[in-house]
C-alpha cells in the first residue's frame, strides 16, 4: 500500500470516525429513549416478532424462515445504500450505530412477507400477486405516513416509485432463492431414499 493509499484511507477512516460521533450525539440529543419515536421503533421491531411466533406455522419453521432472512437481507443491502448514499434518512432510531431502521429491517417488513408467503402456501395463492400488493401497501400507504410524522425522509431525486422498484426485486430475489434450495434439497433427499431403497433391495444376478 503507498504512503498516498494509506493517507487517503486513514482520512476516509476518520471521516467515518467522526460521522458515527455526530450521529450519536444527534441521537442522545433528538432520538434517545425520552422520545415517542424512540419508542415507536422498539414497538415495531418487537410487536411484528411476538405476532410471528404465534401466527408462523411451525411446520415450515425452515422454510419460512429462510424465506424471511432473505427479505431481511435484501431489504437491508437496498436500505444500508439508501442511508450512507444520504438517499434517504430516518430521523428517529432504535439504535444510532445503525443507519437504517431496525424495527423495519429486521422485523416489520420480513415478518409482513413471511405471513403473506405463509398464507399464500396454505391457500395455494399467487406468491407475485399478493407480496406485489403488500409491497404495494409498504411504498404507497406506510411510507407515507412515516413521512407525514418525520420517521422517514427523501433527501434527493427518489421517490415512492423508486422504494416501490426495490422491494419487486427483493420479492423476486428471494422466492427464486428459496425455491432453489428448496430443489436442491428435494433433489437430496430422492437420492438419500434412492440409496436406502437400493440397499434394501440390491439386483440379483
Amino acid at each position: 500500500m503507498s504512503d498516498a493509499q494509506k493517507e487517503a484511507l486513514n482520512k476516509l477512516i476518520e471521516e467515518q470516525q467522526k460521522g458515527a460521533s455526530q450521529w450519536l450525539n444527534y441521537w442522545q440529543e433528538f432520538s434517545a429513549f425520552d422520545t415517542w419515536q424512540f419508542w415507536f421503533h422498539v414497538i415495531m421491531f418487537v410487536a411484528p416478532l411476538i405476532i410471528l411466533y404465534f401466527a408462523l406455522d411451525w411446520k415450515r419453521a425452515l422454510r419460512l424462515g429462510f424465506y424471511g432472512f432473505n427479505v431481511h437481507v435484501w431489504f437491508g443491502y437496498f436500505d444500508d445504500f439508501g442511508t450512507t448514499q444520504a438517499l434517504w434518512t430516518y430521523p428517529y432510531k432504535m439504535i444510532p450505530y445503525i443507519p437504517h431502521s431496525v424495527g423495519m429491517d429486521a422485523s416489520l417488513v420480513p415478518v409482513s412477507f413471511i405471513l403473506v408467503y405463509q398464507w399464500t402456501i396454505k391457500h395455494n395463492k399467487n406468491y407475485y400477486l399478493y407480496t406485489l400488493l403488500l409491497s404495494l401497501f409498504l411504498s404507497f400507504i406506510l411510507k407515507p405516513i412515516f413521512v407525514m410524522h418525520h420517521l422517514f425522509k427523501f433527501n434527493t431525486w427518489v421517490n415512492y416509485f423508486h422504494l416501490f422498484l426495490t422491494y419487486i426485486v427483493i420479492i423476486v430475489l428471494s422466492k427464486v432463492i428459496t425455491d432453489m434450495f428448496l430443489r436442491l434439497q428435494k433433489i437430496a433427499q430422492d437420492k438419500a431414499i434412492e440409496a436406502k431403497t437400493t440397499k434394501r433391495n440390491p439386483v440379483r444376478r
